[in-house]
C-alpha cells in the first residue's frame, strides 16, 4: 500500500507539472529558475540555421543519398557542420543508418512481435499504455514467481524472464527524459510515448535475446522516437547496436565490454593528457566512474541539447571514434578546472554532469571540430590494453600452478648476504620513466602491427582486384633494369677491350721521345698522346685535362720568358751552364734523381736564371696530362 501511495503521489504531481507549462523548440519543459538548477536544462540555444539554398541543397542530397559513396559522406558531413535543421535531422539519420534497406532485407516481423508481446501482458492484467503505475504488480509477480508460487493456471503460463524483463523496462522509462513533452505526465502524448518506448524496448529483447534489454537503451531508443517513426526507431535501434562501427562494442548482457571500452578510453586519455591522467588517478577518480553514462546514453545528459544533436549526427556518420572523440573534448575543455581540484567529491559531480558555460554549442562544438582522433589510437590503445590483460592472466596462472613457497630458513639462505647500497637501487622517477617507456614502447608495437595487418589487407584486396595474365609493372621495370644492366656491361667490356688493342699498338711504337717517370719512384715507362687520351677519359679525366692544359701555358710562358732573357743577355747565356740533355733510356738515369725530381715542390720560385728550369720546361707540357685519376680522387 505504501508503494501504491507513493506513486499516486508522483501522478499528482506530475499533473500539477505539466499544467502550465511551455515546452522549447525540442520539446524540453521551460522551467522556473529555482526548479531550473534542479533539471540543469539550458534552453538558451545557440546553433545555427542555414538558409532557404542550404536547406534545398540539403533535400537534394538526401533524395539521391547512396550511403556507400565518398562524395555523399562528405557533403553531409559539410552539412553537419553548417547545421542540420531539425525537421529534416529524422530523414538525414535514416539515410545515415540505412534503415530501409535493413527493414527490407529482414525476416523479423515488428507488428508480429508486438502481438507476441501483449499476451503476456493480458495474462498479467497489465496494459502497456500504463505499465508504469503497474510496477507495483510486476515486483509482486516477480516475486511469485521466483518462491515457485502459481496461484492460477494464467501465470503458470508466464515465464520469470519476461516479468523481470516488464518491469526493468518500466522502471527505467521513469527516468528516461522526465522533462520531455512525450514522456512527461500523464497527458495523452505522454502515455503513448511511454507506450512506444516500452514496445520498442521488449521489441529489441525479443529479437536479440543474446544481449537482451540493458541500462541506457531507453536513453537511445527515446531519442530516436523523438525524430522517427516508431517501427523505424526500432530498426535503428537494430542497427546500432548489432553494427560493429556503432555500439555493438559496447551493450552485452554483462558490463564487460563497456568496461573494456572505458579502459580504452583511460589509456587515450593517459596518451593524449598525461597531466590529467595523474592528476585523476592521484585523487581516486577511475575512468569507470564517468566514461560508462557518456558513452552508454551518447551524452544525452548534457545540458544543451543542440549540442548533444551535433553530437548524434558525427557518431551516426563515423561511428564509435566519435565518441572517443567527444569524451576527449570534454575533457580538454575542463581540464583547466579539474587541474585546481584536490577531492574526488568535487571532481565526480563536475564529470557527471558537465557544467552549461562547457557544454554550450558556441563552446563544445568549435573545439569537437578542431579535435582529431584515428582510428588506429584507438586500435592501438586496444591492443595494449589486451596485452595487459594477457600478462594479468599469466601471471595469475603462473601463481595458482607455481608450488609452495618456501620455508623461512630457505628465503634466508636465498637471501642475499650483501644487500645492495641506496645509491645503486633505482629511484622513483627511474621506475616511472621506464614505465612510461613500456608504455609508449608497447603503443608503438601495436601501431606498427596496425600498419602491417592495414597494408597486408590492401595488398590482399590489390591481388584479387587484378587481372592474373597481366604481368606487374614492377616486373616489367625488373626487366627493363636487367637489360640496361646488361647493356652497359657489355659496353664496358667492348672499351676495354679497345683500349688493350691500342695499348698494344703503342707498345710495339719505336718512337717514344719524351720518358715518363712512375710516381711510386719504380721503373719507367715510355708513354705516347694514344694512352694519355685514354686516362683522359671520364670526368675526372676532363679535370685533368683541364690542369694539363692550365700547366702547360704555364710551361710555355715560362720558356718564352727564358728565350725572351737570353737574347737580350747573350752574355750571361753564354756563361751559364748548359743544361743537362734528357737521358735516351731509363737505365741510364740514376734511379735516386729519378725518384726526387717528380716531386719538386710547385711553390718554388721559378727563376729564369736557374738550370732546372729548363729541364722541368720540357717535360712541363706531359706532366700535368699524365696525373692519374686515383691521385686526382
Amino acid at each position: 500500500m505504501l508503494r501504491r501511495s507513493s506513486s499516486s503521489a508522483a501522478k499528482d504531481s506530475a499533473k500539477r507539472r505539466s499544467s502550465g507549462l511551455s515546452f522549447d523548440e525540442f520539446g524540453f519543459a521551460v522551467s522556473k529558475k529555482r526548479e531550473k538548477k534542479l533539471q540543469r536544462r539550458c534552453h538558451d540555444y545557440s546553433y545555427p540555421q542555414p538558409n532557404a539554398l542550404k536547406v534545398k541543397e540539403l533535400c537534394e542530397l538526401l533524395s539521391y543519398w547512396n550511403g556507400s559513396s565518398f562524395i555523399c559522406r562528405n557533403q553531409i558531413e559539410r552539412f553537419i557542420r553548417i547545421g542540420i535543421p531539425p525537421a529534416l535531422r529524422g530523414r538525414v539519420w535514416k539515410c545515415l543508418l540505412d534503415v530501409d534497406t535493413v527493414r527490407v532485407s529482414s525476416d523479423f516481423s515488428y507488428q508480429t512481435c508486438l502481438s507476441e508481446i501483449r499476451k503476456p501482458l493480458v495474462d498479467l492484467g497489465v496494459s502497456e499504455y500504463s505499465i508504469i503505475s503497474a510496477i507495483t504488480t510486476l515486483s509482486d509477480k516477480e516475486n511469485d514467481l521466483g518462491f515457485g508460487q502459481t496461484p492460477d493456471t494464467h501465470s503458470a503460463a508466464l515465464s520469470s524472464m519476461d516479468v523481470a524483463l516488464f518491469r526493468q523496462i518500466a522502471l527505467d522509462l521513469q527516468r528516461s527524459f522526465p522533462t520531455h513533452r512525450s514522456l512527461m505526465g500523464d497527458s495523452p502524448e505522454a502515455i503513448e510515448g511511454q507506450a512506444k518506448l516500452f514496445r520498442v524496448l521488449t521489441a529489441y529483447a525479443k529479437y536479440n535475446p543474446q544481449i537482451g534489454y540493458s541500462q541506457g537503451m531507453s536513453y537511445i531508443a527515446a531519442v530516436f522516437l523523438m525524430h522517427l517513426g516508431e517501427e523505424e526507431a526500432f530498426w535503428a535501434l537494430v542497427v546500432l547496436l548489432e553494427k560493429p562501427k556503432y555500439l555493438s562494442e559496447l551493450f552485452d548482457s554483462s558490463v564487460k565490454k563497456i568496461q573494456h571500452q572505458a579502459l580504452v578510453f583511460q589509456q587515450l586519455l593517459k596518451h593524449r593528457k598525461p597531466q590529467l591522467f595523474q592528476h585523476l588517478e592521484k585523487l581516486g577518480v577511475s575512468s569507470l566512474h564517468f566514461v560508462m553514462q557518456w558513452f552508454l546514453t551518447l551524452f544525452t545528459s548534457l545540458p544543451c541539447w543542440d549540442s548533444v544533436l551535433v553530437i548524434w549526427d558525427l557518431f551516426l556518420l563515423h561511428g564509435l571514434l566519435a565518441v572517443f572523440r567527444a569524451g576527449l573534448t570534454i575533457l580538454q575543455l575542463l581540464e583547466p578546472r579539474l587541474m585546481n581540484m584536490t577531492e574526488e567529491a568535487a571532481v565526480l559531480p563536475v564529470l557527471l554532469r558537465v557544467p552549461v558555460d562547457f557544454a554550450q554549442y558556441s563552446v563544445l562544438i568549435p573545439a569537437l571540430w578542431s579535435t582529431e582522433i584515428e582510428e588506429w589510437e584507438i586500435s592501438c590503445m586496444n591492443s595494449v590494453i589486451l596485452e595487459e590483460m594477457a600478462e594479468e592472466q599469466s601471471k595469475e596462472k603462473a601463481k595458482k600452478d607455481s608450488p609452495l613457497p618456501p620455508s623461512s630458513d630457505e628465503q634466508r639462505e636465498k637471501r642475499p648476504a650483501v644487500e645492495p647500497l641506496e645509491q645503486d637501487r633505482p629511484s622513483k622517477k627511474e621506475v616511472e620513466g621506464s614505465g612510461g617507456k613500456n608504455v609508449f614502447a608497447r603503443i608503438l608495437k601495436a601501431a606498427q602491427r596496425y600498419l602491417a595487418d592495414a597494408a597486408k589487407q590492401n595488398t590482399a584486396a590489390k591481388a584479387k582486384t587484378s587481372p592474373p595474365a597481366r604481368s606487374s609493372p614492377a616486373v616489367s621495370r625488373q626487366s627493363k633494369k636487367r637489360t640496361s644492366v646488361s647493356f652497359t656491361q657489355a659496353q664496358r667490356r667492348r672499351r676495354s677491350q679497345n683500349r688493350q688493342t691500342q695499348s698494344a699498338a703503342v707498345g710495339t711504337d719505336g718512337n717514344r721521345p719524351f720518358p715518363h717517370q712512375d710516381p711510386d719512384g719504380g721503373t719507367a715507362e715510355d708513354s705516347s698522346q694514344v694512352p694519355l687520351r685514354r686516362l683522359r677519359s671520364g670526368p675526372v679525366g676532363r679535370v685533368a685535362r683541364r690542369r694539363s692544359g692550365v700547366q702547360s701555358n704555364r710551361g710555355r710562358s715560362l720558356l718564352l720568358r727564358r728565350s725572351s732573357a737570353q737574347s737580350q743577355n747573350p752574355s750571361s747565356a753564354a756563361q751559364a751552364p748548359a743544361p743537362a740533355p734528357a737521358p735516351a733510356s731509363t737505365s741510364s738515369r740514376d734511379p735516386n734523381q729519378a725518384s726526387v725530381e717528380p716531386r719538386e715542390s710547385p711553390q718554388r720560385n721559378l727563376s729564369p736564371g736557374y738550370p732546372p728550369l729548363a729541364e722541368r720546361s720540357v717535360l712541363s707540357p706531359y706532366s700535368g696530362s699524365e696525373v692519374r685519376e686515383s691521385q686526382l680522387i
